[in-house]
């Protein structure tokens, strides 16, 4: 690990410092700062020359400053003679459009991943991508790691009573049905249609809800808006309060209001994005850090990443 040197971009410093912390080590010297027109500057503040660089950047809110921001970092490590760029991108944003859902429209997470190859980015290491398959649209090495493990084991703790794992959506099926497996828990599908983007309405639940405490699982919550439609349908058909899991807390246009709701007992999220909790209480944060630094080390001294993972 002599080799490595890990930089951290403005987005999400206090992750950065903890995966710096579990691999004892210091986080590199750079400066980043903004021309008055609003174009980023980067300079790194010690020799790069023949290093091991690992850029660690969330692509949260501002998602366009902070990517260009992570672009910028790359171009500067390449061309002060870095041996390798690695790209540590807890979220990874426009992962959303991943496909074609209608004539004329951009498959734009295609398209980030050609600008990061581009810049000279030669490994990217990201946290459960909203769609696995956009691991296919790399010409480069992706490491995609989960969060489930780690919400598996705060699960467990609770000795939640009667629990129900939920995919909201036909989409995490397969991650709800690892959890309920992980959990030794029957699950439900809820069933729904999208008439636009953020917007959802659920058309009808397979699976038995009612005197079972939920567990909804998701990758992200945005608004917030879908997982409240999600929750009132399940208090319909008799559900208990119910527990949400999701590993990106995007939290847009004040979702933290829109989940101050009977029906949510607990929020479990982890640190991919830095988030200030409400006085409400009902929010765990579980950190990254751990997951994120054992990588580093894993790809650094040859191991195997699926390691991480449960068997």
């Amino acid at each position: 690990m002599e080799n490595v040197i890990i930089f951290s971009g403005t987005s999400n410093i206090q992750l950065a410092e903890h995966i710096c912390t579990y691999l004892q080590t210091s986080l590199g010297d750079v400066q980043i700062s903004r021309f008055k027109s609003g174009e980023i500057y980067v300079r790194y503040e010690e020799s790069i020359r023949n290093k091991d660089v690992f850029l660690i950047q969330t692509l949260s809110h501002p998602v366009n400053e902070n990517l260009m921001e992570l672009l910028v970092m790359a171009d500067a490590a390449r061309r002060a003679s870095a041996r390798s760029i690695s790209a540590v991108i807890p979220y990874f944003a426009y992962a959303r459009q991943e496909k074609k859902d209608a004539p004329r429209e951009p498959i734009t997470a295609k398209m980030i991943a050609d600008i990061l190859a581009t810049v000279g980015i030669e490994r990217v290491i990201t946290i459960d991508l909203h769609a696995p398959a956009i691991q296919g649209f790399f010409n480069i090495p992706v490491d995609h790691l989960t969060a489930l493990d780690r919400i598996t084991s705060y699960l467990r703790t609770k000795k939640i009573e009667k629990p129900v794992v939920v995919s909201p959506d036909a989409g995490r099926v397969k991650t709800a049905e690892k959890l309920a497996a992980y959990l030794d828990a029957p699950f439900a599908i809820m069933m729904k249609k999208r008439p636009a983007h953020n917007k959802a309405k659920v058309t009808h639940i397979i699976g038995e809800v009612k005197g079972f405490t939920p567990i909804i699982i998701e990758d992200m919550i945005d608004t917030g808006g879908t997982i409240v439609k999600v929750v009132e349908k399940l208090m319909e058909k008799g559900a208990k309060p119910s527990y949400i899991c999701a590993t990106h807390p995007l939290f847009s246009d004040q979702a933290q209001k829109k989940l101050k709701h009977p029906g949510i007992r607990e929020i479990v999220v982890t640190d991919t994005i830095p988030f200030e909790a409400d006085a409400s209480n009902h929010y765990t944060v579980l950190s990254m850090a751990p997951l994120l630094g054992k990588a580093i080390q894993l790809i650094q001294l040859g191991g195997s990443i699926t390691t991480l993972f449960r068997s």
